[in-house]
């Protein structure tokens, strides 16, 4: 491993995808991207790094905790995950909880007959929204957004409701394990300064920091000698003969090793162990 490793990139085409990606990504010469994913490396299998890409709406879908999947026989295959919004289109939105709190049949109805939509409390976005997105919560991407996703590395979803697309749904799974809820925005909704750093995901599965310029004593500690994922977001940052510039995804062991440019913004990623107290 040397000081800075790139993780590979796989563009993964989606009819809801984009032909016109925001710099700093290269458009496919075919077809829409729809996401472009960051390869975890064996060090780091526990976190996914992906950029969404929407030109329509996504499908309505849940995902199961841990704890969930253990009790199915599934192991720790639960997905938590959070939203950046990079770029966001003219009345862009991202669907997240309900408006009202209601129940498991209802909730089911409502997934058959398409009223889901409706029921669900869509938050119009800007660049900088960012939203932590608890196992359980019942949410959809919308049209017209770029957004940086960090989740747990499973691939287990639950389909709701897909406008009419010839894809299963997975009604039983999923409200199953839905929090049929409104969404609480106050703790699990912050905005991106314009400078300065901030925490963004302390806990319990993963910590997830926005970083400017040189990296704090405190930032340096909480993130310790474990491997983690660093994310450019406004300039190139270097370690050695490596540099991971925006739109990439690198994987680092000593943060100290870091070349920051000042005003430099980038993310930091790494899941906390089980049992770990913050």
């Amino acid at each position: 491993m040397s000081l800075l490793d790139l993780l590979p990139r796989i563009a993964v085409d989606k009819p809801w995808g984009r032909a016109d990606l925001p710099a700093p990504f290269t458009p496919a010469p075919e077809g829409k991207t729809g996401e472009i994913w960051f390869d975890p490396p064996p060090l780091l299998r526990e976190l996914l790094v992906k950029y969404i890409f929407t030109s329509e709406n996504l499908s309505v879908q849940v995902h199961p905790s841990d704890a969930q999947t253990l009790a199915k026989g599934l192991g720790a295959q639960g997905k938590e995950e959070c939203w950046l919004v990079i770029e966001a289109q003219p009345g862009a939105r991202l669907g997240i909880g309900l408006r009202e709190a209601t129940d498991a049949e209802t909730l089911r109805a409502a997934a058959l007959d398409g009223s889901i939509e409706a029921m669900m409390d869509w938050h119009k976005v800007r660049p900088g929204d960012f939203f932590y997105i608890p196992a359980g919560t019942i949410h959809a991407i919308g049209a017209g957004v770029t957004v940086l996703e960090i989740q747990q590395n499973s691939d287990i979803t639950y389909r709701l409701y897909d406008y009419g697309r010839p894809r299963s749904l997975h009604l039983d799974e999923g409200t199953a394990v839905a929090l049929p809820e409104t969404y609480d925005m106050a703790g699990m909704h912050k905005v991106l300064p314009e400078a300065g750093s901030l925490s963004l995901v302390d806990g319990p599965l993963f910590r997830l920091d926005l970083c400017e310029g040189p990296l704090l004593p405190v930032t340096l500690a909480a993130y310790g000698s474990e491997p983690k994922l660093i994310i450019p977001l406004n300039a190139p940052l270097r370690a050695g003969d490596g540099m991971a510039s925006p739109g990439d995804c690198a994987l680092v062991t000593d943060l100290n090793a870091l070349v920051i440019a000042p005003a430099t913004r980038f993310l930091i990623a790494q899941p906390i162990p089980s049992g770990e107290t913050l």
